[in-house]
């Protein structure tokens, strides 16, 4: 929901820092798998039971993920770069869950099942939209320069690390949030199936 406003915001500093990274030789490509780096270290820090000190490797991967775009557009884009892109951000939406079950799997075990198929869900309904929309040669930039066609919702990445920043700062309450947060997700994805039965319904199949 917030993604539109925020890329207006972050986009303009993300491109000067980008530009400036392309040329001291950086690829998006290596940016984008340090991010990953970073997320996944964030994760371990989570599971070893130091949750606040995960905040600054979790946002700094979050920031690799948006230089890794502004890198790309200084340069060239590529289809792999996207899908690279892509495919590193589902790992660590999945990962830090994960590590909030393996740092309490008594109590945060069933909420933490429940938020990772509510990603499951949502990121299914989200890739699916974007092939059906590649078919049907649909385009938007309204949450910037995309590889794939990124559909609004309800929760999107802005919310999404919000919200891990919260369950970092509050990692007791992990349960409930990952309840509330998995069932908005719910939402989310059963919206993007009904816009999706709406535009699609008399297209013909991919």
């Amino acid at each position: 929901m917030l993604d539109g406003t925020m890329r207006k915001l972050i986009d303009p500093p993300l491109n000067l820092f980008g530009a400036a990274l392309a040329r001291v030789g950086l690829s998006a490509n290596m940016v984008t798998l340090a991010g990953l780096a970073l997320g996944l270290l964030a994760g371990v820090i989570i599971a070893l039971g130091a949750p606040g000190w995960a905040l600054i490797p979790l946002l700094l991967g979050r920031l690799a993920d948006g230089l890794d775009g502004a890198i790309a557009r200084a340069t060239h884009t590529t289809a792999f770069g996207g899908y690279l892109d892509i495919t590193c951000d589902f790992i660590f939406y999945g990962v830090i869950p994960l590590a909030f079950v393996l740092l309490d799997p008594a109590t945060n075990g069933a909420a933490g099942a429940f938020l990772l198929t509510s990603f499951y869900a949502n990121g299914a309904s989200f890739l699916g939209f974007a092939i059906l929309a590649e078919k049907a040669q649909m385009q938007t930039t309204a949450r910037g320069v995309k590889s794939l066609y990124f559909t609004g919702g309800l929760l999107e990445g802005t919310e999404t690390i919000a919200f891990f920043v919260l369950l970092c700062l509050l990692p007791a309450w992990f349960a409930p949030l990952a309840w509330g947060f998995g069932a908005l997700c719910f939402v989310t994805a059963l919206s993007r199936i009904l816009l999706a039965r709406k535009l699609f319904t008399d297209s013909p199949a991919p």
